[in-house]
């Protein structure tokens, strides 16, 4: 039988979180069903799940595919109107999925949302991962209502509204199956970071709407997995980022755009050498171009295939601003003083 929503936890050694958090996924989500995919964890997380929640099918893979690849492989087996990808570190509250449903529902031109989220060490504030809903600058660096670099806003009620966005976070992203299966999924070659950013990109150049419910609200705990000052997690952000890039760019903004990219990812990589005296993480920004120089012509496919479906030539959520510039010259530090000019 058809799930109506199929929330989908992707588990790696995350038993401790699930312990936390699960049971409020479970008591907070009548009507749909909770599935946990679990991507060969070496800890108890199976056992803990077939002992406690025996009522959530589980998804076991056979190795680590990471988030992208790992969301793939378990959606590819699970049948439902809406896919409800969220993490581990989520709790969620009384009535959060009702909003997100009624929502889908009424706008069949909407493709994918997220709710509202918010910190779980300081609930007055928005989390890093997704905040209000994000967006892109002109040069590929996200940022989202609530949250630009490292500023992080209290939430003041200034984003409580229905948003058109570029991406939504993967930490609670809900989207039609019928999407996720046009758009191809997560780039599975992304293995984590910037996955959901370039399926909700290409989902907007196809001419699908992503919004963010605010009426909807969770907390993240954020970091699950890897800390903010992580080499593999720059090495994956700096080398993911640039090849959504270089599939998702307009052919008339390709070479400028990816040119600047070159510059500003050199002047990252000494600030980080330089001034923070952080040798791994220069290395990891030096090896993510590297690599990404290596392989970004396995994408050329990705690349023709994604202008070809186009039916946006300008997205409106991929703003047309430098945001360093923007946030370290002119000190606009919020999403509302960003759009002031």
């Amino acid at each position: 039988m058809k799930d109506k929503v199929a929330i989908v936890i992707l588990n790696w050694n995350g038993v401790a979180m699930m312990r936390k958090y699960l049971p409020t996924v479970i008591k907070y989500s009548e009507g749909a069903t909770v599935y946990i995919a679990d991507n060969a964890s070496t800890d108890d997380s199976v056992d803990f799940i077939k002992s406690e929640y025996p009522m959530c099918p589980l998804v076991v893979l056979e190795k680590n595919w990471g988030f992208a690849e790992g969301y793939n492989m378990a959606l590819s087996k699970i049948d439902a109107e809406y896919y409800l990808l969220l993490n581990s570190d989520i709790e969620v509250t009384e009535g959060w999925l009702n909003p997100l449903i009624s929502f889908m529902d009424s706008n069949p031109d909407v493709a994918a949302c997220q709710p509202k989220l918010m910190s779980i060490y300081n609930r007055n504030c928005f989390e890093y991962a997704g905040a209000s809903g994000g967006y892109l600058d002109k040069y590929g660096y996200p940022f989202c209502r609530g949250r630009i670099f490292e500023t992080v806003e209290e939430d003041r009620g200034q984003y409580d509204n229905v948003s058109d966005v570029l991406w939504a976070t993967g930490a609670a992203l809900m989207v039609r199956s019928s999407d996720y299966k046009a758009v191809g999924g997560l780039d599975g070659r992304f293995f984590a970071h910037n996955e959901e950013i370039d399926m909700c990109w290409r989902l907007r150049i196809m001419g699908r709407r992503v919004c963010c419910v605010t009426d909807s609200v969770v907390y993240h705990v954020g970091g699950g997995t890897l800390p903010k000052s992580n080499p593999m997690k720059t090495y994956l952000n700096f080398r993911n980022n640039l090849t959504m890039l270089y599939k998702c760019l307009p052919d008339n903004e390709l070479k400028s755009v990816m040119r600047m990219r070159c510059l500003l990812d050199y002047v990252a990589a000494l600030q980080m050498l330089i001034l923070k005296r952080n040798v791994g993480e220069f290395k990891a920004v030096i090896r993510a171009r590297k690599d990404f120089n290596k392989w970004k012509n396995d994408f050329d496919k990705d690349r023709e295939r994604i202008q070809k479906l186009k039916i946006n030539d300008v997205v409106p959520e991929r703003m047309n601003l430098f945001l360093l510039w923007r946030y370290y010259v002119k000190g606009q530090k919020t999403f509302c003083q960003l759009q002031k000019g």
